[in-house]
């Protein structure tokens, strides 16, 4: 699913028209990323959370030469998914009726 088929199914769940179902989707990310960029969190409670980590400088391979490259540090964006979207991708097999 992309941005807009996401907020064309915001729009017919919340009662909004699109143009309104869009611009709230991009407040939401709007600030998700203002917060990311304070290195606050972002928890959304059954959903996950968005926080960011940093990674360090490290050594890695030129897949076409073999020879080690330098990596420099970065900061990057982790997802933690909730209990709740856990559970909706991995649903709990019901166990067989004994007979």
């Amino acid at each position: 699913m992309r941005k807009p088929e996401l907020a064309a199914a915001i729009a017919e769940k919340a009662d909004l028209t699109k143009e309104q179902a869009n611009r709230v989707l991009n407040a939401v990310l709007d600030e998700i990323t203002n917060a990311l960029h304070k290195k606050d969190s972002v928890t959304l409670v059954g959903f996950g959370t968005f926080l960011q980590r940093h990674r360090g400088a490290r050594t890695g391979k030129n897949p076409q030469t073999g020879e080690p490259v330098k990596i420099k540090a970065s900061n990057t964006v982790a997802f933690k998914p909730g209990k709740f979207l856990k559970d909706s991708v991995n649903p709990v097999a019901t166990p067989a009726k004994k007979k």
